[in-house]
C-alpha cells in the first residue's frame, strides 16, 4: 500500500516534469496522510495539464457519505478496471500524483521486540520527482457540497521493495503521462499494462526518523536518512 508520502518541490519543478498550465496550490509537505489534500495532475478542458488540490481517498459517486473515502486510499492495479468502487474513475478520472518520495514500514527487532521502522523511497537525483498513477472523482453531497477526492493505484513490490513490503505504489514513467492521463484513451489492457512495478534501478530506499510516525507532525527531517543500530545503510 502507500499511507504516506511527500511532496515539498520546489513548485517550478512540479510544473517543469508535469507541464502543468496556469497556477496551482502548492504547500511543501513531507508527511501527506489520508484525508489531507494532496496536489494531482489532470487534463484540462483544453487538452492542457492542470494541477488542483484533492482529498485523498476516492469517494465514488454513488457513496453516501464522505466517511467511504477514508477506506479507499489506494486502488489495487490488478483488479482496479473492474472494482465498483474504482472502475468509473478508471475509465474517465485517470490522473497523477506528484512525488518527492514515500514512506513505507518495515517489521523489524529491537530490543526483543517487534517495531515498525519507517524507510523513505525517493528517486536517486533528489531533483526528480515520481508520478503515482491515481484515479479522481468529484463527489456531491444530498446538500450540493462539492468534494474532489483522489486514490493512489498500487502494484507488487519490486526487488529493492520487496524486503519491506509487498506493495508499492504505480510509479508512471515520463513518455507515458500522455497515454495514462488521456480521457479519450479507453484501451483497458493498455492502460493496465502501465501498472507494474517501477525498475528498483529508479529509487532508493532507506531508514528515517520515527516521527514520521506521527501524521499530525511534519518536517524536512523526516526525509533525511536515520541510520540505526537496526537498520544501517547495508539492511
Amino acid at each position: 500500500m502507500c499511507g504516506r508520502y511527500a511532496l515539498y518541490g520546489p513548485a517550478s519543478r512540479i510544473r517543469e516534469q508535469f507541464d502543468l498550465d496556469g497556477e496551482f496550490d502548492f504547500t511543501p509537505r513531507h508527511n501527506i496522510a489520508p484525508t489531507t489534500p494532496a496536489l494531482i495532475v489532470c487534463p484540462g478542458s483544453d487538452g492542457s495539464r492542470v494541477g488542483l488540490l484533492c482529498r485523498w481517498g476516492l469517494i465514488p459517486r454513488w457513496a453516501r457519505d464522505v466517511n467511504t473515502g477514508t477506506t479507499l486510499i489506494n486502488a489495487r492495479g490488478e483488479t482496479v478496471a473492474e472494482k465498483p468502487a474504482f472502475r468509473t474513475a478508471f475509465r474517465r478520472g485517470r490522473c497523477l500524483v506528484p512525488a518527492n518520495g514515500f514512506y513505507e514500514w518495515k517489521a523489524v527487532q529491537e530490543g526483543g521486540r517487534l517495531i515498525k521502522q519507517p524507510y523513505y523511497v525517493r528517486a536517486p537525483d533528489e531533483r526528480n520527482l515520481f508520478a503515482f498513477a491515481g484515479l479522481s472523482e468529484r463527489w456531491v453531497s444530498a446538500a450540493g457540497d462539492e468534494i474532489h477526492s483522489c486514490c493512489i493505484i498500487t502494484t507488487a513490490a519490486n526487488a529493492l521493495m520487496a524486503p519491506i513490503h509487498d506493495r508499492m505504489p504505480v510509479i508512471v514513467g515520463a513518455n507515458d503521462y500522455a497515454a495514462w492521463l488521456d480521457p479519450s484513451n479507453t484501451d483497458a489492457d493498455g492502460l493496465r499494462a502501465l501498472l507494474r512495478p517501477a525498475e528498483s534501478g529508479d529509487m532508493i530506499a532507506y531508514p528515517v526518523s520515527r516521527a514520521v510516525n506521527s501524521s499530525r507532525s511534519d518536517s524536512p527531517t523526516f526525509v533525511q536518512p536515520a541510520w540505526t543500530r537496526t537498520c544501517g545503510p547495508g539492511s
